[in-house]
């Protein structure tokens, strides 16, 4: 690849070029972007969060700064986790999420009345507005290999937590079998495309999605990235067979 382009996909295009398409394709599947995460992973795509909240163990009085955030589910998860913690300890500490992503849209497509201590800030992932060490944890789900310069936003995200926090990133990723990946991806290209163009009226958004998630850095290989940026303790779990990985690290 041209070392001034970057992936869409399978296309290789300049770095203005896919921050504007990125854009447009959040924008556009905005409003059924939690309902079509449920069709295309049965609904599985919530345990994985889970276990990434169950990883992180949030505790009353945290910060945390969700990049990527779209419609703020993993947000009132680690803030939900927290507050029982604070209640069954009778602790009055209060937790913050920060839900930041790059697309407006998605930011105002989550907003719930219910929401509190949740700000939504509209940034670029590697250009985070936050202080030096100011989280406890920094997180981001299925967002990552949709950023421009990811090296750059590993960097951001080191810089913003404070000694001892915690960074965990859920992505799509390559699974731990050839002929487990073969049916994967004769599923991912004939079905999910079908399914953005039925549910949301857009099979380019989809297609791209499921293109992005083949040129994702293996397991390995982005772990070494992880690394790079200054993250100690670096490792990852599969999930599903390699369909998702957790990636996790500590800021020291």
């Amino acid at each position: 690849m041209d070392e001034d382009k970057v992936s869409f996909g399978f296309e290789d295009v300049s770095r203005d070029e896919k921050s504007r398409r990125v854009k447009g394709v959040f924008a556009s599947v905005a409003g059924k972007y939690d309902l079509m995460n449920d069709l295309m992973s049965a609904g599985v795509h919530r345990v994985w969060k889970a276990n990434m909240i169950a990883w992180l163990n949030p505790q009353p009085g945290e910060v945390l700064v969700d990049v990527a955030g779209g419609t703020g589910d993993v947000a009132r998860a680690f803030q939900k986790r927290a507050n029982d913690v604070g209640r069954r300890r009778k602790s009055d500490a209060e937790t913050m999420t920060f839900v930041s992503d790059i697309n407006e849209a998605m930011l105002v497509a989550g907003i719930k009345p219910t929401d509190t201590n949740m700000p939504r800030v509209a940034c670029d992932a590697a250009a985070l507005p936050f202080p030096d060490r100011s989280a406890d944890a920094v997180t981001i789900s299925f967002g990552i290999r949709n950023v421009v310069e990811i090296d750059k936003a590993l960097s951001e995200f080191r810089r913003v937590l404070k000694p001892g926090g915690r960074f965990a990133c859920l992505e799509f990723s390559h699974m731990t079998h050839r002929m487990l990946q073969d049916a994967y991806d004769k599923y991912s290209f004939s079905v999910i495309p079908k399914m953005g163009e039925f549910v949301t009226g857009d099979r380019a958004s989809y297609q791209y999605l499921i293109e992005s998630i083949r040129r994702f850095p293996n397991q390995d290989d982005f772990a070494a990235r992880i690394r790079a940026a200054g993250f100690s303790q670096v490792g990852y779990q599969n999930y599903s067979a390699g369909i998702a990985a957790l990636h996790t690290g500590w800021a020291v």
